[in-house]
């Protein structure tokens, strides 16, 4: 649903024209308290930057709750006679914060996942144990994150300046002797006039690696023909570079990209004018842009599968037989091929072989899996036998689909390519490098 939409959107802030940044002005006093929610519905920890406010108020949001069908359909923002509710749900957890003015909605949901996506790069899991056991930290980061109901530091790098880690020696340490995890210097990163970049970083090898991963969702009808097709795309970095180096990053074919969402180190204005990414970057690892490829500019489908699946009427077996072949993969072998199909719930057990990997069928969920490793073009592999029905069970209405996950490397399927990383403002040579990754999002065949 939504919730899923903005979770993918989770690091970035949407630059347009007049776009503001998480700490822009313009936003009244933003977020008033936060409640952090399990699963079974306990509330189990609060922050409030303002007064307190009543745990009641979550009782608005049980009730949307209970009215969705699934975690996901939760509405995100939900209005009560005093405040708004605005939440997202992020592994198992509902972070629901609680707004007394109108600010934009996306702004408190994009601050949120921020929040998410820090518990999880401090603690490395963002679960109700890990916050639990890191409940000194969790409330001195999310005092450091919004200052006055203002977004303050909400870059990691800038974060870990102000408040450590937590390490097993440490936590020991700090219970044993009371201490905090609050580092007692001012963090020379808030000195430096760029947000996301602490000032004074060395290091002894200057290293820049770009990751392009690449995501196709694909619907393939019976007869072959693609019926919908899109690529999503990331460009992670991990940068590790000493001083204030400012990098340009310019592509062989940077139209292809639509709907490019930026880190907000990027100056959108280069980008509107000459496609080129140009930006000072944060320490460590971040995601400089994500994007689009949709399918006007035909997308490239990397494999093919032959597939003969059929019922007999008033019979008790039926044939099942497919084989998975490359299509356009530019030369690049496909690996990691696994085929899921849901078979009819009619379906009792099934004798197959296969020319290649190994299969399971689960005769309770009636899931049929198919591990096939990587395809060689001189022999397909292929998967065939008979299905063993129900007797008297009418023919299932229509036949399955399969679903296909697999992966190729040194390859960006929409062509994307990197032309060249320059740097500026600094005077030694960097090691730099780019890694292309492609692989199957939501891969469906139709029989």
């Amino acid at each position: 649903g939504v919730l899923t939409a903005f979770s993918a959107a989770s690091s970035f802030v949407r630059r347009g024209p007049g776009a503001e940044s998480l700490t822009g002005p313009g936003v009244g006093k933003m977020i008033h308290s936060l409640f952090l929610i399990n699963c079974s519905g306990d509330i189990f920890l609060e922050k409030h930057w303002k007064s307190v406010v009543s745990q009641s108020v979550c009782d608005y949001f049980f009730e949307a709750q209970e009215k969705a069908a699934d975690v996901e359909n939760v509405p995100p923002v939900i209005s009560t006679p005093h405040h708004y509710l605005i939440s997202i749900y992020r592994d198992k957890l509902f972070f629901v914060s609680v707004i007394q003015t109108e600010v934009p909605p996306l702004f408190v949901i994009e601050f949120l996942h921020r929040v998410a996506d820090t518990f999880q790069d401090y603690f490395g899991e963002c679960s109700e144990a890990a916050i639990k056991d890191n409940v000194v930290i969790v409330y001195e980061l999310l005092e450091e994150m919004l200052d006055n109901g203002f977004p303050l530091a909400t870059e990691s790098n800038i974060l870990k300046e102000l408040i450590k880690p937590p390490t097993i020696l440490r936590s020991v340490v700090n219970s044993i002797t009371g201490s905090s995890n609050v580092g007692d210097t001012l963090p020379t990163g808030q000195l430096s006039n760029i947000p996301w970049r602490r000032a004074g970083v060395k290091y002894t090898n200057n290293e820049a690696y770009f990751d392009v991963v690449e995501e196709i969702d694909a619907i393939i009808d019976k007869s072959g023909s693609t019926v919908f097709a899109e690529i999503q795309g990331v460009i992670d970095a991990c940068i590790k570079l000493s001083g204030m180096p400012d990098l340009s990053l310019s592509f062989m074919n940077p139209r292809l990209l639509d709907d490019v969402s930026f880190h907000p180190c990027i100056r959108f204005k280069r980008w509107e004018s000459e496609r080129v990414l140009s930006f000072i970057p944060p320490d460590g690892n971040f995601r400089l842009i994500s994007y689009r490829v949709s399918s006007q500019n035909l997308v490239a489908i990397p494999v093919y599968v032959k597939h003969s699946i059929s019922f007999k009427e008033n019979s008790s077996c039926g044939r099942f037989d497919i084989t998975i072949g490359p299509k356009q993969n530019m030369g690049k072998t496909v690996e990691g091929i696994t085929v899921t199909v849901h078979m009819p719930k009619v379906v009792l057990n099934m004798n197959l072989t296969s020319t290649q990997g190994s299969y399971t069928f689960d005769p309770v969920t009636k899931v049929l899996t198919w591990d096939v490793g990587k395809i060689t073009p001189q022999k397909l592999p292929s998967l065939k036998g008979l299905v063993n029905l129900q007797a008297g069970a009418p023919k299932p209405e229509e036949n399955p689909s399969l679903n296909i996950q697999f992966k190729i490397q040194q390859l960006a399927i929409s062509g994307l390519k990197v032309n060249r990383l320059d740097m500026y403002g600094e005077k030694y040579k960097p090691f730099k490098g780019v890694k292309y990754v492609t692989k199957a999002g939501k891969f469906q065949v139709r029989t």
